[in-house]
């Protein structure tokens, strides 16, 4: 039973029983983050103080320009999960293929892989806006022992154990699920411990918050151009209010709390969409299913979706389960 203010710790320890197949390697995986999002806020709070702002000269996979916090993060969480020797295997937004983790045997027994987006929303870093971490979790699928390969982690988002963020905000906080309910955990930053302070967190299944670049609307397809006239038509209980802010573990964490629609569609230009499946959409969607909302490409359930490919891009609808809906109705009836 989830005690307000407990720690994080004791919350693992508490709830272990309900991690499947585990046998203390899940908990101790998600204590590694933990303590990775530590490091990596005590750098993001520093930002203007110390030479960690702009950009590293470097691009990413995805051709984006890599900030020094998204470099810096990377390490921290790969250092982190490496060194300790829980997990297989690791992607990250941040590097072009996979890591292989072999432990001092030149084997891994462990059973886990980790997909991460060491810091979401670094195109804000400059300008003091929350920015945050994403991770998804799964078991592995080739044998124990041997290498990991692509298929460990080509998996559909139904196969995640374990899903969550970090937003570094006016406060920060990890927001996670094993599958039983999401809970939120605030840092205490006096003595570097993170305390229960958003149990089983919900989302209203209705809201009056949608949240899109609408810089691009131009570019959208004529579903979600409906979807946003219908959001700003004057009804009784419309227009909704627009609130955008790039970075999508902030949206949704508004959005988590206050109900509302995150979307970040395909367009002209990005005809897959711009959001990666396996790191940012999947444990988004898992969370979001937890806390009784939807995820969605549009058309079908995000968490249902085949992957390909590592950084594979897909239509983003996310949010309280009416809204989200509602835009796939549009969405439908447009095509």
């Amino acid at each position: 039973m989830a005690k307000i203010n407990q720690s994080l710790g004791e919350f693992i320890i508490e709830n272990q029983s309900e991690f499947k197949y585990s046998s203390g390697e899940l908990s101790r995986l998600i204590n590694s983050i933990r303590l990775a999002a530590k490091v990596v806020n005590h750098k993001v709070n520093k930002a203007g103080l110390v030479d960690i702002l702009g950009t590293a000269g470097d691009t990413n996979i995805q051709g984006e320009d890599q900030q020094k916090l998204d470099v810096f993060a990377n390490e921290v969480f790969i250092n982190t999960l490496t060194n300790r020797e829980i997990v297989c295997g690791i992607a990250s937004e941040e590097e072009d293929d996979f890591i292989t983790i072999t432990g001092r045997n030149e084997k891994n027994d462990n059973k886990y892989v980790v997909l991460i987006d060491p810091l979401d929303g670094s195109s804000n870093i400059d300008v003091n806006v929350s920015v945050g971490t994403i991770f998804s979790v799964f078991r592995r699928v080739t044998p124990s022992g041997t290498p990991v390969t692509i298929d460990d982690f080509l998996q559909p988002g139904i196969n995640q154990v374990a899903a969550g963020y970090i937003v570094y905000g006016t406060s920060t906080m990890i927001v996670y699920t094993t599958g039983h309910g999401v809970n939120g955990f605030t840092l205490n930053p006096a003595i570097g411990t993170y305390y229960l302070s958003h149990p089983n967190m919900k989302f209203p299944e209705d809201g009056n918050i949608y949240s899109v670049n609408e810089g691009n609307y131009v570019h959208f397809p004529q579903g979600v151009k409906d979807y946003i006239k219908y959001c700003q038509k004057e009804e009784e209980d419309r227009p909704y209010t627009s609130r955008y802010i790039g970075s999508l573990v902030s949206d949704f964490h508004r959005n988590m709390i206050k109900g509302g629609i995150y979307i970040y569609p395909n367009t002209s230009k990005d005809p897959n969409g711009k959001l990666r499946l396996l790191y940012e959409c999947n444990p988004m969607a898992m969370l979001a299913e937890q806390a009784g909302g939807k995820a969605s490409d549009g058309f079908n359930r995000i968490m249902e979706i085949q992957p390909t490919q590592l950084h594979q891009r897909v239509p983003f609808f996310c949010g309280s389960i009416n809204m989200v809906e509602k835009a796939e109705e549009f969405m439908k009836n447009s095509k």
